[in-house]
């Protein structure tokens, strides 16, 4: 039939081809990044069985396989051994061949021993879904054809391009590329949108990449992971239980002295301090220097711009000529991108106490509220106030 079974108007198939291709990607944000790449929750086994299967359907992949490949991804991340990086391969390599490198990543054996322990591995697996992964792909083939007719074809194609386009294309192309940060990592992670509907929560890249064990992707107020949307109701049915979320951070504005758990709350989530410090430090001196420097000086300090904030940019020759040439046109700019690396330094040291770091802390704060630098005075001031609350799902749905 031309129509398939169930003869849908030309609008009944959009839709369908939607709902299904989303099916899909809350299968791989929720099933294979959250809960077995990075165990940020745990899955009822039937509904953890449900997206292995639907996954064994509409892409053929390997949970053991992908799962490797995203943890080497974090492991290597923007180096020679990242499997997927626009800085490595070029953004138009990954956006558009990024299922090319994925597959040449399955293939390593290598990878996959190191990096893919505790996927699944039971008979199911050996001998079904990894065995035959085209048998799946044909099976869905086959049963769009029946349902859909003709339109069954478009349907099912469109489903075997939703995955390797939009997760190894897009998100790894993109989403270390272009977009926004909320978090100083020292990768190229960004968010592409603050909206994560069409990638299922995927789209907020820059803050997995900071906190990647929760199992929440938003982070502010205004984003939305629908991804964690479901995750929650199916909490609320006993279908999933959250193990581990990103600390909702607090500054306590009347805390007059940096304590143990000041410093806990730094060292925890110093993504976040670089990016505050940023926000709030370097930017507003360096808005100042280019009010008042003369026009051949301005293009200098634009160009030192991302030098002076972004932390996943590695300097070379060029890029450290262009730093210490804008540095050298004013003191208050050279202050403060001292005190951020001066900043740095409380973790740079692992055998350091968290007694000495405190101390650390408090001397850095001193220093900094004696430069006479009103933005600087004024991070002093919110430093000591820094708090986070624990790692525990919080009782709401969604955004921070």
């Amino acid at each position: 039939m031309i129509d398939g079974l169930l003869n849908l108007p030309w609008w009944g198939l959009i839709a369908v081809t939607l709902g299904l291709t989303h099916v899909t990607i809350a299968s791989v944000t929720i099933f294979l990044h959250r809960h077995q790449a990075h165990r940020a929750l745990d899955l009822h086994p039937v509904v953890s069985h449900f997206f292995r299967l639907w996954l064994w359907f509409t892409t053929g992949m390997g949970t053991k396989a992908w799962v490797a490949i995203h943890r080497k991804h974090h492991a290597k991340c923007e180096t020679s051994e990242d499997p997927h990086s626009p800085r490595v391969f070029g953004i138009s390599k990954v956006l558009w061949q990024g299922a090319e490198l994925y597959r040449t990543e399955a293939a390593s054996a290598e990878t996959l021993d190191q990096y893919g322990y505790g996927t699944p591995d039971d008979w199911l697996e050996r001998r079904i879904y990894a065995a035959y992964p085209a048998l799946g792909i044909a099976l869905m083939f086959i049963a769009d054809v029946a349902l859909f007719g003709f339109f069954g074809i478009t349907i099912w194609a469109v489903q075997m391009i939703w995955i390797p386009f939009w997760a190894a294309g897009v998100v790894n192309g993109l989403g270390h590329h272009s977009g926004y940060r909320n978090f100083e990592t020292r990768d190229a992670s960004t968010n592409l949108f603050p909206i994560g509907l069409l990638i299922g929560g995927e789209e907020l890249h820059n803050n997995h990449h900071a906190y990647p064990s929760s199992a929440r992707l938003s982070s502010c107020w205004w984003e939305f992971d629908i991804g964690w949307f479901y995750i929650r109701l199916m909490e609320l049915l006993r279908l999933a239980r959250v193990r581990r979320v990103a600390p909702k951070i607090r500054i306590l504005r009347d805390k007059q002295l940096i304590d143990l758990a000041t410093i806990q709350a730094v060292m925890r989530n110093r993504v976040h301090v670089l990016a505050l410090y940023g926000r709030s430090v370097v930017l507003p001196v360096l808005r100042q220097e280019l009010k008042t420097s003369l026009p051949a000086s301005r293009r200098l300090l634009r160009d030192a711009k991302p030098f002076l904030v972004r932390e996943d940019i590695q300097l070379d020759e060029a890029a450290t000529c262009t730093l210490n040439r804008a540095l050298n046109l004013s003191q208050t700019l050279q202050t403060v991108y001292r005190f951020k690396e001066e900043l740095k330094q409380l973790w740079a040291n692992s055998s350091v106490s968290y007694e000495t770091r405190m101390q650390s802390l408090r001397e850095w704060c001193q220093r900094a509220k004696e430069t006479g630098i009103q933005s600087l005075h004024d991070f002093a001031d919110l430093l000591r106030g820094y708090t986070a609350t624990n790692c525990l799902a919080p009782n709401y749905l969604s955004g921070a």
